[in-house]
């Protein structure tokens, strides 16, 4: 598959996930299906993880009705961990997934045909947290400490940064870490694995006890992966790749269903608050100033996007690539051992999807974007 080469595109439309808007567009059936005129395409798209601000601008989509504009009826599938998104979509299970750039590495390895269509989150959002007294200030520093790491494929940032270091897990004590900060609230471990939308917040969102005051980021050694060779792109779009090679009408679908996505991400950007309680309706389980902070930092993620949101960087990819190479986890375990075929990623219906939208007048590079200030509340509420 070629990495850039125009394809015609016919237009389509989106629904979204549980909101019951009305099925007016008109589109021709399901994916790789003739239909009747009066219906929507239904498509299926599974998350990795369950509704939250990380994947607002899908859920944006479907409640402004993006989605149905584009002639498509979305199902957004959720995840509590139990559904592998890349595996589900190679299963032919669903028709879209999100996972991060690594993970699906490993799993086209063990012979996954799927391609990354559509890179958004053009940087990493994955940070090791430390007290301010810890000595750990660089991943130089975690010689003789206990990292938390929380493994299920989201470790592999970690060891490719030890890797450029010289250290590995004979150096270093990797502790396996729940998706929370309670071991490192605790004691129990050195530094912890966190996302700058989550995980980072829940620290800022906890009292110090020695004070009764919020914790601080004055109190605490954060270091972005994001700043180290171990840096990896994380959340992508993922297509079915044989039928991008030879099912038109899924190639057409691919494209409406990026424009629809984009404008969904383009409202989170500009629209933080009610893109925020979009995913609170959703079914999140966090508290409203967490969800808003969750959102927040997503977008600075996304924008600004100076190819235009999605598009594949091919020195990010690569650089992915390399640091998956490079990585070798606490068991000895490498998660690719060769490079990914071409047919991985291709920038062919994101860059069609782009064209159309700034066509028709949509910011898709977003360079005025500027985060707000998000006051974080205890326990997120």
């Amino acid at each position: 598959m070629k990495h850039s080469t125009p394809r015609r595109l016919a237009t389509f439309s989106a629904l979204g996930l549980t909101a019951a808007l009305a099925l007016t567009a008109c589109a021709s059936g399901s994916p790789g299906e003739a239909g009747g005129d009066d219906e929507l395409t239904p498509v299926s798209l599974q998350l990795q993880w369950l509704p939250q601000g990380q994947f607002a601008g899908y859920f944006a989509a479907a409640e402004q009705g993006y989605f149905e504009e584009a002639g498509l009826d979305v199902e957004i599938i959720p995840s509590g961990g139990d559904i592998v998104p890349q595996d589900a979509l190679s299963n032919g299970d669903v028709d879209y997934a999100i996972a991060w750039v690594p993970k699906v590495l490993g799993s086209i390895e063990a012979g996954a045909n799927v391609t990354n269509i559509a890179q958004i989150f053009q940087r990493s959002g994955t940070l090791q947290v430390a007290w301010a007294d810890s000595g750990i200030e660089s991943v130089a520093d975690f010689e003789g400490k206990k990292i938390g790491s929380w493994g299920f494929g989201n470790e592999w940032e970690i060891f490719a940064a030890m890797a450029e270091e010289g250290l590995d897990s004979t150096s270093v004590e990797i502790i396996t870490q729940d998706f929370n900060m309670n071991a490192f609230l605790s004691g129990d471990i050195d530094a912890a694995q966190a996302m700058t939308y989550n995980e980072f917040a829940q620290v800022l969102e906890t009292t110090n006890p020695d004070t009764g005051e919020l914790y601080t980021e004055e109190d605490l050694n954060v270091i972005s992966y994001e700043e180290t060779v171990g840096a990896m792109l994380q959340d992508a779009i993922w297509a079915d790749t044989e039928r991008l090679e030879s099912d038109e009408a899924y190639q057409e679908t691919t494209v409406a269903f990026l424009k629809a996505v984009i404008k969904g991400w383009v409202y989170a950007a500009e629209n933080p608050e009610e893109a925020s309680q979009i995913t609170i309706d959703a079914g999140s389980g966090w508290g409203p100033s967490h969800e808003l902070w969750m959102v927040n930092e997503t977008n600075k993620l996304i924008w600004p996007a100076p190819n235009g949101i999605g598009f594949i960087d091919e020195t990010a990819y690569q650089n992915t690539v390399d640091a998956a190479l490079s990585a070798t986890n606490e068991t000895g375990a490498r998660l690719i051992t060769e490079e990914p075929p071409a047919s991985a990623w291709t920038n062919e219906y994101i860059e069609q999807a782009l064209a159309e939208l700034e066509e028709e007048g949509v910011d898709i590079y977003g360079e005025s974007f500027a985060p707000i200030d998000v006051e974080l509340l205890e326990g997120g509420n």
